[in-house]
Parts: C-alpha cells; structure tokens; sequence
C-alpha cells in the first residue's frame, strides 16, 4: 500500500482494536481476520482520495462487520452459522454504529491479547500469534524474530488460530497463569518497534508505543504486580532515549554518542519511580531487572559518568535467572566497561547459543578498543552482511570503512 505515513499508522493502530471488537461480538477468529484486511484495504484504498473518516475505527469496524456478515452467510454448508450471522447482522443494522461511537466496555485489544495467550497454546504459539493479530507484524517478521522459515511460522500461526477457535472472548479469570506470556510478548512487540529487525527505518514508534499502552492497561489491572511494573519501567526508560537514537537521515546513533539532553525526562521519571517501588518489595524478577540497568544508564549524564560496575553486577543477577543469550552478550559490554576490551572478548567466546548479528557487531567494538583494527573490520562487515536493518547496516559497514588501510 503506497500510504502516506500518517494514514499507515492509524490503520496499523486500529487493527487490533477492530479485531478484537469483531471476535468479541461475533467470534470466529479466522475469519474475523480476514474481514478485517479486506476493511484495511478498502480503507487505503478510499481515505487517501475521500479523507479519512471522523471516526476511524468506527468505520473500519462497520466495513469488517459486513464482510464478515457476509462471509458468514454465503457459507451455506454449515446451516448455524448462517442463520447466527443473520441474527447478528440484524442487531448490526439496529445499534453497530451507536455501539463504534462509545468506548468498549473492555480494552478490545488487551482481551484480544490474552486470548492469544491462551493456555491451551505452547508459548511459540502464543507469541506469534499475538505478534500476528495484535502487534501487527508479518508473518516474516515473526520468523525472522524467531529464527524459524516463513512457512514454519506460518503453519503455527494457522495451528494456533486452530486452537482458540470458539474459546469465549473477554476478560480470563485465570490472569495469574497467561500472564508471563502476555509479558513476553509485550516485550517483543515494544522491541520490534524499538528496533525493528528489518526495512529502512530504525524504529517502528507505532509498535512501541501500542505496547506502552498495553502494558499500561496491564498494569492499571494489576498494580501490585512487580514483574508488570518493571515491564512497563524498562519500556518507558528504554523509549525515553528514542529522539536521540537516529540523526536527521534516520542515521543510527548508538548509546554513548547519544545527545542526552534530547532524552524524555519525564519519562525517565516515571520509569525511574516504577522500577524503585517494584524492586523495594524484595521480589526482583528479569523485567525488573532489566529496568534497572535502564534506570542506570538514563541517570547519567554520559556515558564516562555511568555506574557500569553497577550494571555489571544487575547483569549478574540477570544471567542467573535468564540465562540466554541475548543478556550474556550484554553481560559482556559491561565485563569490557569495567573489566576492559580483552576481558570482554574472553567472555565473549564463552558465549552460549547464537544472538544474531550483535554478537559480531559487540565483537568488533572490541577489537577496535583493543587495537586490532583488521579484525575488527571484518567483524564489523559480517554484522552488516547478517542484519536486515538498513540502519544498522549502514552504520556497521561506514564503521568498517574508517578501519580501512
């Protein structure tokens, strides 16, 4: 769709709220889908020339609900459904437009959320199938994130939608038991937009702010909950740092050479104050965790003033209890902050699992700090060579041509 931006971000923002509006009033979740990329089409296709709507959703909803009122029922094999679709689109013709104007008497998109996150799904299921349905990523997105084939992702999201066909849509009872999915999920999303894996743009700011907002609805449900609090921290604390990260050509600007003065103070604030509250409770867990060393580096004032012996002991505790990958290899930057360049890449070849292209890229930074300006810059081209990030990309390769001989 060749879309101006704005159009492109309202259509990617009221997806999810559509969806879960169709699901919830009419179920069938595969084929409310459907109704709702013919309604996004049709939108891309008409709000360009004829404006777009005062009410936006309320028109998307209205478009989906008749697509899928009719899809419902031409399918003339299966006699209930059609004769449940005419009684839904009766109802539709007497009150659906009313309905569009007033708030859902639920946030549509955080129920939509914890279906997706439905025990009876594996947590890959899970989460690709809220990546799909409500973080609005592609399918080659999400394999991509994920490290798997398109057509691998693609037969788990269709299993998954299998899976939930017919589960009652709404606020769950049993909050407690999807929820670390529902915030590992949330966590991939705002990553995503924070950094998106692929494409020309740096970040996709509707995909992180549409997470701050979910986790903002999780935590106003549950605000006793440390781990959602140090969730919505990290985010708020990550994000802060956004007008700063990229230079008037979408050029990628890495942390320490960041203008900290164009940092979100007050959203340093908030995220500052959440993570203090959750972690006096004395239950510190990896989202919490994580916010802390966030909070670290947004209280300094440069990157020479920043605590890493701090960060290095938050990472610590970290890797204990998630041992992944991608948190060793940051574990490593703070070994080589503290410790220096060679200590870092000591840690680094003792790296377990693989976390993609920034193992090469924090590979090479180290070489560079300790002289080795060769390997370095091969390390730093096979970073560009591994990425999909067209940023990211440009800003490894023109680190590799200042080592050129």
């Amino acid at each position: 769709m060749d879309l101006p931006t704005p159009t492109e971000d309202l259509l990617r923002r009221c997806a999810p709220q559509v969806l879960g509006a169709l699901v919830r009033r009419y179920g069938h979740f595969d084929a409310a889908e459907d109704a709702v990329q013919e309604a996004l089409l049709a939108a891309a296709e008409q709000w360009p020339r004829a404006g777009v709507p005062d009410n936006p959703r309320g028109w998307l909803i209205r478009v989906a609900s008749r697509r899928l009122t009719d899809a419902l029922r031409s399918d003339a094999a299966r006699r209930a459904r059609e004769e449940r679709a005419a009684a839904l689109g009766s109802r539709d013709e007497e009150g659906w437009d009313g309905d569009v104007d007033r708030a859902p008497r639920e946030d549509d998109t955080l129920a939509l959320l914890f279906l997706c996150c439905h025990p009876a799904l594996g947590r890959p299921a899970q989460i690709a199938l809220t990546l799909r349905a409500v973080g609005g990523l592609t399918t080659a997105e999400i394999a991509r994130a994920h490290l798997v084939p398109e057509a691998t992702m693609a037969q788990r999201i269709i299993r998954a939608k299998g899976k939930v066909r017919g589960v009652r849509f709404g606020r769950p009872d049993n909050w407690a038991e999807r929820l670390p999915a529902v915030l590992h999920t949330l966590y991939l999303i705002f990553n995503e937009g924070y950094t998106a894996t692929s494409g020309a743009s740096l970040q996709r700011r509707d995909l992180a702010g549409e997470a701050i907002r979910l986790t903002r609805t999780v935590h106003r449900l549950l605000p006793d909950d440390e781990e959602v609090a140090g969730l919505l921290a990290l985010m708020l604390l990550t994000d802060a740092r956004r007008e700063a990260r990229s230079g008037p050509h979408g050029e990628l600007i890495p942390l320490g050479e960041q203008d900290r003065d164009r940092w979100d103070r007050a959203a340093i604030r908030e995220g500052v104050d959440l993570v203090t509250s959750a972690l006096a409770r004395r239950r510190p867990g990896p989202y919490q965790l994580r916010a802390a060393i966030a909070a670290v580096h947004d209280e300094a004032l440069s990157e020479e003033a920043t605590d890493w012996r701090e960060i290095l002991g938050l990472y610590d505790v970290l890797v204990r209890l998630v041992p992944g990958p991608v948190e060793q290899l940051n574990r490593v930057v703070a070994v080589a902050m503290v410790h220096g360049p060679r200590a870092g890449l000591a840690e680094l070849d003792r790296l377990d699992g693989d976390p993609g292209h920034r193992a090469d890229a924090v590979r090479a930074h180290l070489l560079e700090r300790a002289g080795d300006r060769a390997a370095a810059r091969a390390a730093y081209e096979r970073a560009a060579a591994r990425t999909l990030s067209l940023p990211e990309q440009r800003y490894l390769r023109e680190r590799a041509a200042r080592l050129s001989p």
